[in-house]
């Protein structure tokens, strides 16, 4: 299970760096210190859909102050269209607002984001540009495209994120109150029973290589620097088992895309810039008519710092806890065993590896939830309890199918 956890993490991780650093180029320096108010984007390409980022730099001796025109997009887009620049506008009067406008003192930055805003401003495949008015002047960004998705990412997204999402708009429009929580909740229910039986086959899996651990260990130990005869006894040992290394890592590499999918729906779904994504049936569907509390305390659209993470976290040390949790054979033995110092030292080793991602893990997960907004918190929560249920019942049928092994007293 920790090597599971150790490829779920690792894959999570490389697949933010990846969407993050696919095409994209450093901040255009020499743009941002061309005039007093630099302009720059942080790539010159954008799949469509994706949020351009922009970095303004204030290079005169005063404080700059922009005003904040949310609803509408923070800077001004114009885009290229028949030989000319066209400026383009988009306004989402349901769009959760800050209301502050932005400073930027003499010498510093300011980045800002217009992922609000991916498919009303930045609709069309072609050439971009942002401008802004300060005083008599007008300052411009450098050139930016708008090109289209990759294949990766075209089937990413009608085969994962868009039918999760209108699965999930569907259930708020249906149940009462347009609950957000229930919506979450049930989603969540559903992606996890549809999974139930690859993941269950994981559990088996992994179980079958615990069990199968020692004997593994002896060969290392027995055939030590013969690679090719450990190999080969690996294999036996696998194949007299019925044992498929892969058998608990594949499945998670299904569930992988779903659970991600689910993921940002939850996180980026109520932004009113995402009706782009519903299908024709849904398109009359208002963002503004889902209610998102939860409990009569929590917005799930807002970041909670305490409860949710505290909670999560006790939740996926239970997870764990059961996960890791081996079952102690009772050996056969008609003499004292040997002290093996190298053994002890390789199972403490094992031991110690394990207790390390016991408390690291569920620390990580909490601190990921203090870090997002509440409904994303809720949907972990939900899937971590249903698979502490599945754990328990995985526990349950592996001890009642364990053979029972007679004990010899070694001193009678």
């Amino acid at each position: 299970m920790k090597k599971n956890l150790l490829l779920i993490l690792s894959i999570f991780v490389l697949f933010s760096l990846f969407t993050r650093s696919c095409g994209s180029n450093t901040t255009l320096d020499a743009n941002l210190t061309a005039s007093d108010l630099g302009i720059g984007t942080t790539k010159t390409e954008y799949a469509y859909g994706k949020g351009v980022q922009v970095t303004i730099q204030n290079n005169l001796t005063e404080t700059v102050t922009i005003e904040n025109e949310c609803p509408a997009e923070p800077l001004d887009v114009f885009k290229y269209k028949d030989g000319e620049w066209v400026q383009t506008t988009a306004v989402y009067e349901d769009l959760d607002c800050n209301s502050e406008d932005y400073t930027i003192a003499p010498g510093e930055k300011l980045s800002l984001s217009y992922l609000s805003w991916s498919y009303g401003v930045f609709d069309e495949i072609g050439r971009y540009q942002i401008r802004y008015i300060y005083g008599n002047t007008t300052y411009s960004s450098n050139e930016f495209t708008i090109v289209e998705p990759g294949m990766i990412t075209k089937i990413w997204r009608e085969a994962f994120y868009r039918p999760i999402y209108n699965v999930l708009i569907f259930l708020m429009d249906t149940l009462p109150g347009h609950s957000l929580a229930l919506g979450i909740i049930l989603i969540t229910l559903l992606i996890r029973t549809i999974l139930l039986v690859p993941s269950q086959h994981a559990i088996k899996s992994q179980r079958k290589m615990q069990n199968i651990q020692p004997k593994l260990e002896e060969i290392k130990k027995k055939y030590t620097g013969n690679q090719e005869k450990i190999a080969m006894e690996t294999m036996k040992v696998w194949q007299e088992n019925k044992v498929n290394p892969m058998g608990s890592c594949l499945p998670l590499l299904v569930q992988f895309p779903i659970m991600i999918a689910l993921f940002y729906a939850v996180k980026y779904g109520l932004n009113p810039d995402q009706v782009a994504y519903l299908y024709g049936f849904q398109q009359d569907f208002a963002i503004s008519n889902i209610n998102t509390g939860f409990l009569g305390v929590f917005d799930l659209t807002k970041i909670d710092i305490y409860v949710f993470p505290i909670t999560i976290g006790i939740l996926q040390f239970a997870q764990m806890k059961l996960a890791m949790a081996r079952k102690k054979d009772k050996k056969v033995e008609t003499k004292p065993a040997k002290k093996d110092d190298n053994k002890q030292g390789m199972a403490g080793d094992m031991e110690q590896a394990n207790k390390m991602m016991t408390y690291m893990m569920p620390a990580m997960i909490a601190f990921f939830t203090a870090s997002v907004p509440s409904g994303v918190g809720l949907y972990w929560g939900t899937s971590t309890l249903y698979g502490i249920i599945q754990q328990l019942f995985a526990n349950r049928d592996s001890k009642a199918s364990e053979p029972k092994v007679k004990v010899i007293d070694k001193n009678s």
